[in-house]
């Protein structure tokens, strides 16, 4: 299960607060560690990214590793990437899918925003993760 309602309540607002400081039309997603939505909010953002919020976190925590590194590692994978992108349920490795680390350095859970550009994505999200601290 990893992380709390409550904690991952704590997440998404810090990357509300962040979204709105860039003043992006956003969706946050925060799931756990089995990939399962935990929060969410939809910050006036097309409905097309709602999915790739999600599909960003789950890519983070079910690699342990940032969507924007996993997408590093599969495009070092030359033919084998298209197979990996359409595992688990389709994976989306750009940036914006940021893992939730506790006090001990464990993963337990991810975050993931879509709507801006990779970048912003990623600075979104990562306030979110640090959020809990």
């Amino acid at each position: 299960m990893g992380i709390s309602y409550d904690l991952a309540e704590k997440a998404l607002k810090a990357a509300v607060r962040k979204a709105k400081t860039l003043n992006i039309p956003v969706s946050i997603a925060v799931v756990d560690t089995g990939g399962h939505l935990v929060s969410f909010a939809r910050l006036d953002s097309v409905y097309g990214v709602i999915d790739f919020a999600v599909k960003k976190a789950k890519t983070a925590v079910m690699f342990g590793v940032d969507s924007d590194i996993m997408g590093s590692i599969i495009t070092g994978a030359d033919m084998h990437g298209y197979g990996m992108l359409n595992s688990n349920g389709g994976l989306l490795t750009i940036g914006g899918g940021v893992v939730i680390k506790n006090t001990q350095g464990e993963i337990i859970g991810a975050i993931g925003s879509s709507g801006g550009s990779p970048e912003q994505d990623k600075e979104i999200a990562t306030a979110g993760a640090s959020g809990i601290a």
